[in-house]
This record gives structure tokens, sequence and C-alpha cells, in this order.
């Protein structure tokens, strides 16, 4: 007979030990919106549920249990339970989780102002200076012994020619074109698709759409801002020279 009150009384107590209950509560954001589609889990027992679109939920468990709220874009956290939190709803509330932005490149375009281009594309002071270097150069005339014939060799008869530029400019459009392929560099002709080969014919395009270059060439100087210039030029008919000869 005791053994039989023995047995009664354990799986009384074992029942009563591994009883479960249920645990209610509601689940809200740092500025005070309920947040549904929340999943709720009980570690030890891996059962999972979802909150409503109020933020409410409803899970099995007992106290010591731990549970896990988990969201994307917010802070996952963990709670342990409590007898309190059996015989009243446990409050949770999540922190947004904080996002890293990809950083961003920012090329400054050609916006038509001079004052304001000027300073987004002005080049450092060694360019500068290679660039000034290089237009007092090619400004200087050639020593005419240079280009001489050797006593012996053939001279070809001079006759009218091709002129290109006025006598008294100190450049010609063959100058003038060599020094903006030079300043800009053959890779901001090749981003424009223009092949190497045609780089100088496309300048000749540019100046032939009207690029004002008389007191470039007449002096044999081009500063940044006929740089820039030019480049506008070079958006304005770039389209058209890429179109078919028929359509220029």
């Amino acid at each position: 007979m005791k053994l039989k009150l023995l047995f009664f009384l354990f799986s009384v107590f074992f029942i009563h030990s591994n009883a479960q209950d249920y645990i209610f509560g509601k689940i809200i954001s740092e500025d005070q919106n309920e947040l549904p589609e929340v999943t709720v889990i009980n570690i030890r027992t891996d059962e999972r549920v979802t909150t409503n679109r109020d933020g409410h939920f409803m899970i099995s468990g007992k106290a010591g249990d731990g549970l896990r709220f988990v969201k994307n874009g917010y802070e996952r956290i963990q709670q342990k339970v409590t007898g309190q939190n059996i015989s009243s709803p446990i409050n949770i509330t999540l922190v947004r989780a904080a996002t890293l932005i990809a950083e961003v490149e920012i090329k400054k375009d050609i916006t038509g102002d001079i004052s304001i281009d000027s300073k987004n594309l002005n080049p450092p002071k060694k360019v500068q200076k290679l660039k000034s270097d290089l237009g007092l150069y090619m400004s200087k005339k050639s020593d005419p012994r240079i280009l001489a014939a050797r006593p012996g060799e053939f001279v070809q008869p001079k006759g009218q020619g091709f002129s290109v530029g006025k006598i008294k400019d100190k450049w010609d459009d063959v100058d003038l074109s060599s020094y903006l392929h030079y300043a800009l560099g053959e890779t901001y002709f090749t981003d424009l698709k223009i092949d190497k080969a045609l780089i100088q014919h496309f300048i000749y395009y540019v100046f032939a759409g009207g690029f004002e270059r008389k007191n470039i060439l007449k002096y044999g100087f081009c500063s940044d801002a006929d740089l820039m210039r030019f480049q506008r030029a070079v958006l304005n008919r770039i389209s058209s020279y890429r179109a078919p000869q028929t359509q220029r």
C-alpha cells in the first residue's frame, strides 16, 4: 500500500513538474509600433510561432525556458521566462539593426559654369606647370638649321601648299590638336568610344563644329578654361560623330 502511494505521489510530482503553460506577450519596435511576423522560438522545445498583425503571440513553455525573438532588420534578442511571465503577458521591444551603407563614388561632371568647373576640374600644380612649360616650348620657333636639308639631299620644291593657320599665329590646328590630345590624354577619348586612330580626326570634327580657337592659335596657349570649353564642345558633337555618315 505504501509502495502504491509513493508511486502515485511521484507521478503527480512528475506531471506537475513537466506541465506546460502558455506564455502570452506582445512585441513592439523602439518607436512603439506593433511588429507582425516576428518569429518567437522556445529554445528548449524548438517550438516556433509568429506574431499576428498586432504583434501578439502565444507559445507553450514554462519558467526557466529561453525565448528567442527574430525578425529581419532587427536585432535578435533572447528572454528567459520567469514565473511572473506565466501569470502576466511579457512585453518585448526590438531595436532596428544597424546597416552599412555602401561607399558611393561621386564623379564630378562638367556643369557648364566656369567658376564651378575650374574648381572641380582644376589639375594639380605639377600638371599645370607641365602644361605651361609645354605651351612655352611649342610657342618657340625651331632653328632653321635643324630642318635644313643636308648636302646632297633632295629638297621638295615649295608650292602654295595648304595652310591651317595664319602666318602671324604662334600655333595652327595641328599644334592645338596635338596639345589637346596630350593634355586630355588618350583615355579621355577612348572612354568616349573614339578609336585611337581616329582621335585626331575627331578633334578636327569638333573644330569644324564651331569651336572658337582664334586666341589660342594667336598666342599659342590653351588655358584650363579653353580645355573645359573644348570638353563641352566634345559633348555637343560626340553623338553626331557616332551617327552614320549620312546623318552628320
